[in-house]
């Protein structure tokens, strides 16, 4: 059930991020799975900084979308 959750939260993220980072998404089934990426980024990224957004489903959430920016974000810059 978790790897589930994990997949949902991720996709969720994903599309969200697409949305924030408009123009610098590359469709909705690759947001998604750089959603799913960015989840475990994100997870990555707060735990290295000592940072704790929250538990739950809106803080994996978020954790999830910010790090589904940053992947949308790096995959840009080779994209062009």
């Amino acid at each position: 059930m978790g790897i589930l959750y994990a997949l949902l939260i991720g996709a969720l993220a994903g599309w969200l991020a697409g949305k924030i980072m408009k123009g610098g998404g590359f469709g909705l089934l690759l947001n998604i799975i750089l959603g799913i990426v960015g989840g475990i980024v994100g997870n990555w990224l707060f735990g290295a900084l000592g940072v704790h957004i929250g538990s739950g489903i809106i803080g994996h959430l978020i954790t999830g979308v910010i790090g589904a920016v940053v992947i949308l974000f790096i995959a840009g810059l080779f994209k062009k």
